[in-house]
Parts: C-alpha cells; structure tokens; sequence
C-alpha cells in the first residue's frame, strides 16, 4: 500500500469513527493556499444522512485535528475539508520509500491482458503512421506490469491482405524459374534470389503496376486468395519473404525499444477460420448478401448506423474482419486472458465495434472479458500533415528516427561524450525526443511534431529529463565518491524539498489515472513535473556542501528517490537513459 492510500485511510477512519462508514476520496488541492489536500464528501453525506454538510465537516475536522499526520485542518465553502501535511508525514513517507520505490506504487488485483499493437505490413517498410502503435503500447504494456499485471504483447502482423498477392506476382514475374512457381512443385526448399533492400523496392513497383494494370491487380487478387487457402507454391515463397521482412520490422521495432512476445500475424488465424464460420452458421448469426457472408452487429439503442461484419467475399477471400475475430477465437483458446488492448489509430473505431460486438454476440467471448479499443490520433509535421519524405512519400520510420538524431548530436557535449559512443548516445537521445513528444499529449489528440523543438535541452521535452536524470545521478555518484552517507530523511527544510515530496507523493494517482484513461500523457506531464520541481529544490540549495550533516542526507536521501522514480517511469515510457549527454 502507497503512502497516499495510507493517508488516505486515515481519513477514512475519522469518518468511520464519527458514524460514516462510507468510501470517500483525499484529492489533491486546487486551493493549495487553504490546504495541500482536500476531501469533498461532507456534501454527498449530507444528502445521505440529512445533515448539514458543515456540520458533518466539523466534526470530521475534529478527528483529524488528533491524527499528527495532519495540520492546517480547516472547512471552507459548504463543507469542503482542507488539510496539509505533518513534517512528521512527510518524513514518514520518504523513509518508506527510500529504500524500495516500489512502495510508493499500489498495485492492482493481478488480471492477464493480451495487448495487439504494432501493426506492421510485411515487405513494406515501416513508417511514421507505425510510430504511435508501437510507442503507446509498449509503454501501456510496461505500465500494467507495474501495477501488477501479467502480459502478453503481439505484433500482429499484416501478413494476409492483397500486398501478399502482389509481391507474390512481381516475384513471380521476376524469377519466374523458382521452383516453388512450377506446377509439379511439392515443398522442396530453395533459396530466395533477393535482399531485404531489393524487398523495399520490389512492393512499391507491384503497388504501381496494379494501379495502372487492371490485369495485373486481377491476378495479384486470385494469388491472395490461394495464398489464403494454403496454395503450397505461392504459401512458401510468402513464408520466406515473410521471413526475411521480419528481420527488418524486428530492427525497427528494436530501435523503438518496442519488445513483443508474440511475432504472429493475420495469417495465424488462418487455421481458426472455418471452425469460426461454422461455429457462427450454427448459431444463425450469419447470413448470405450479395454472394458475401456477413453478421448484423447492430443494436437498438445505436445513435448511428452500424453496418453488417464483412467475414467472406463472394469470391472466397477473407476479410481483416474475418482475420481479427479468428485471432480473438485463436487467443481465448490458447491463453487464459482478462482483458484484450488493442491500440491503432482511432480510424479504425468501426471496425473494432463491428469485431468487438460480433466476438460477445456469438459468445465467442464471454461477458467477463473485456474488449478495449484504445485509439490514437495522427502525429504531423509544420505543416499539420502527416510526415512525408522530400519526394511526398510517407516518411519510413528509420528515416524520420535519423532525421532526429541528427538534431540531437548537434547538442551532445562532445568534451564528455567519447567519440566511439556518440552515435549511440545520439540514438538514445533521439529516441527519448521522439517518444516523449509522442507520449505527451493524450493518445486520441492529434499534435505536431518538431524535430528542432523537441531535441531541445530546455523545456517540456525527452532531453531535459535525460539531462536532468544524468545530473541526479551524477551528484549521487559525487557524494558516495566523497564518502558522505545519505540513509535517511529527517528535516524538512523549507518549501522547496516540501513540494518534492508532495509530487512524489502523488505518484500512485498519476499512474491510476494513466490506466483508467489508457493513456501516458498523465504520466509524461507528471515526470516533467517532479523533474522541475527538484531542479528548482537542486538551484536553491547547495546540497553536497550543505554543513548540516542531518540536512545534508536528507537532500540526498530526496535525490536518491526522485532519480529512482525517474528512471522508473522513463523505463516506462520505453526510454533509456546514457552514462553521459
């Protein structure tokens, strides 16, 4: 139990002890000149037990005047208690966490969540509109694990939709002496006459000629459809690039610091399909329409019209519908799940409606499992558009990564960063710019990014808390090279170490209120925060050379956490930390 939920208790029972055996909320102030804290549940007692609101104030004021953990306990307005917190308190809290920060984080009932990001297409290269899948829910992923979760991350590749077929064809036309194109082919191994550089080419040059060749789009469409049905030349040509592009993707994603423990794809499900289909024709949830089968997801109370689910074109093609709804089929199977996350960008709403009622109206889930769709808006450029490259084209992800390293080794302190590591250490910045910039607003809002503004060491950004990070750690280091203890916290000094710790005390919250909306911005505002509030308590003090002994450990004891809690939530947010910068 965090520090806060204790305080928090405490409260509790004052009202307990006074008749009100009811749940209640400590917040943290908007009115800090009347109180750090404040607890707004005389009002809604009241109307329960047909008081006045003041009167069950004062008397819980008189409770908590005896608790030593509080002071400054007053009533304002109608009834609102206002109350600050004991130097005894604070002194209390620190010592608790000192030693273990993870006590300052109240973990949850333990549930087993499935989360679906990444999202990448095989044989193509990724690019910025990947960066948002993969960077909220890696750090979705590493904040449920901090609160106590079990997880399982899958990359869910696009693996089955047309760009199989085309590449399949182009191959096809290229190499067209590959065993695995002969009619008589049965499995025997071969090579792949190709790169993964020659694979960045060969899909844009399918991609062009299925627009300009009605013909060739035809035949690319009839290759995915035997691809989708196990055709056994056309499957393992498609393993192989799967395979080869998978390298890639995997490079990519590594540089993001997006790890996942699954590398399945659509075509995955693929051995669940027909079971699904037969299971939901027995049920008489489908019908035929237009030679296509489809589902009706439609309920009574829909303000807007939802459409049927799509799960088989007329001419035998599987849909990205089909493909979802076998995956949850597949997974419920295999894994004993709570919950299922999925995070892409919030276009496709929709469709995961569509899935989602589709999964509990043929008890393919059942209501005890929860289904979430976590969309995220569009990161842009200057301009309020998307990324692109100086031709027009999408931006690929690598480039837009190197794009921000660049900026960043323009401020790395080459007279303390040695020449071999200041590639690496410009990546680590780099990344921090980007994902910190990515992290920051809430998931849904679409914001802009700017290489220049976000590599700055000043400001709201991933290098002022790398900087920032670097220097605690630094003056910790200091102080342990001096020989000088810092085991414990027993002054409080003035209100600058005071605010400190009531950001550090706040922790708990920020992190609930990150799960509850699924979102870091909560978490990315709260570091840049604690990160200033302590640099403002670093400017105003001279903490190694403070004389006061007692002082001195003190202000150390506080650097020690604060460096702890940042390396904890930048983790968090997939970002690493340098030796130097």
């Amino acid at each position: 139990m965090s520090y806060f939920k204790y305080l928090e208790n405490e409260v509790k029972n004052v009202f307990k002890e006074k008749g009100y055996d009811i749940a209640i909320t400590l917040s943290l102030s908007n009115r800090r000149d009347l109180g750090e804290f404040q607890v707004n549940d005389a009002m809604r007692l009241a109307k329960i037990f047909h008081k006045n609101p003041v009167q069950i104030a004062n008397e819980i004021k008189e409770g908590l005047d005896k608790n030593d953990k509080f002071t400054n306990v007053n009533i304002a307005g109608s009834g609102f208690i206002n109350l600050s917190l004991s130097d005894k308190a604070l002194i209390e809290f620190i010592r608790d966490i000192k030693d273990n920060i993870d006590n300052n984080i109240d973990k949850m009932e333990e549930k087993t969540i499935l989360l679906d990001y990444g999202g990448a297409n095989v044989a193509k290269a990724l690019h910025v509109g990947h960066l948002r899948s993969a960077n909220i829910g890696e750090a979705l992923k590493r904040l449920a694990k901090t609160l106590g979760h079990k997880t399982i991350s899958d990359v869910h590749l696009g693996d089955s939709g047309l760009q199989a077929g085309l590449i399949v064809l182009e191959m096809k036309e290229r190499f067209s002496d590959l065993i695995c194109f002969r009619d008589d082919y049965a499995g025997e191994d071969f090579e792949l006459p190709i790169t993964k550089d020659d694979l960045k080419e060969i899909y844009p040059t399918a991609s062009r000629k299925s627009k300009e060749n009605e013909e060739f789009l035809n035949a690319a469409r009839e290759i995915t459809f035997k691809i989708q049905n196990n055709h056994l030349g056309y499957s393992k040509i498609w393993d192989k690039i799967s395979t080869l592009s998978k390298e890639d993707i995997k490079d990519t994603y590594d540089r993001l610091n997006a790890k996942f423990d699954l590398w399945e794809g659509e075509r995955d499900s693929f051995k669940y399909i027909p079971e699904l289909l037969e299971y939901l024709d027995k049920k008489g949830l489908t019908y035929i329409s237009d030679n296509a089968t489809v589902m009706d997801v439609k309920e009574d109370t829909d303000e807007k019209e939802i459409p049927p689910i799509l799960l088989q074109k007329s001419d035998g093609a599987y849909l990205y519908a089909t493909t979802d709804l076998a995956t949850i089929y597949g997974r419920l199977k295999r894994f004993k799940l709570d919950e299922i996350w999925y995070t892409t960008d919030i276009r496709q709403e929709l469709h995961f409606t569509q899935v989602f009622r589709a999964a509990y109206k043929s008890e393919i889930v059942p209501q005890n499992i929860k289904l979430g769709f976590y969309g995220f808006g569009t990161m842009n450029g200057n301009d309020g558009k998307p990324f692109k490259t100086r031709t027009g084209g999408v931006m690929p992800l690598d480039e837009l990564i190197d794009l921000i390293k660049v900026e960043c080794r323009k401020r790395l302190n080459e007279n303390i960063v040695e020449e071999d590591k200041r590639d690496d250490v410009s990546e680590t910045i780099a990344l921090a710019a980007l994902k910190y910039a990515d992290l920051l607003p809430f998931r849904a809002t679409d914001y802009i990014f700017d290489p220049a503004k976000f590599s700055d060491l000043d400001g709201k950004t991933g290098p002022y808390l790398l900087y920032s990070t670097i220097r605690m750690r630094s003056l910790l280091k200091k102080a342990k090279e001096q020989n000088i203890e810092f085991n414990d916290y027993s002054v409080v000094k003035n209100d600058s170490d005071k605010e400190v710790i009531l950001t550090l005390l706040s922790l708990p919250l920020v992190l609930k209120r990150a799960y509850d909306s699924k979102s870091i911005n909560e978490v990315a505002e709260y570091i840049y925060k604690l990160t200033s509030t302590y640099n403002k308590f670093y400017s105003e003090n001279k903490i190694v050379t403070e004389e006061n002994n007692d002082l001195r450990e003190s202000w150390l004891t506080i650097t020690k956490v604060v460096y702890e809690t940042n390396m904890l939530l930048l983790d968090l947010m997939g970002i690493d930390v340098p030796e130097k910068m």
